[in-house]
């Protein structure tokens, strides 16, 4: 079997402590995970950002070929989820 997406790793590794993501704009957050899980290569994540934006809901995904985990976002006034990004990074946020 193919490795797991490092990136997904990461972030499943260190929820439920907060986990700072850098998306491919180089933008930075600190997000909070309810829950993360493989189903073999795929890779699912719900969870808050705790540093801005509180009231949107955001989801973490795997492409289509695993190779990047998608970051999406829906609001508390949207119908739908909308792709923030691509998550290029991701570490334990200092508390």
């Amino acid at each position: 079997m193919p490795d797991l997406n490092p990136v997904a790793k990461r972030i499943h590794n260190v929820q439920p402590r907060p986990v700072r993501l850098t998306i491919d704009d180089d933008e930075t957050g600190v997000f909070e995970f309810s829950s993360t899980e493989f189903f073999q290569r795929e890779f699912r994540g719900e969870g808050v950002r705790t540093d801005d934006d509180v009231d949107a809901a955001f989801r973490l995904i795997t492409s289509d070929d695993y190779e990047s985990v998608l970051l999406g976002r829906s609001g508390p006034d949207e119908d739908g989820w909308t792709v923030v990004g691509e998550v290029t990074a991701a570490e334990r946020a200092d508390d």
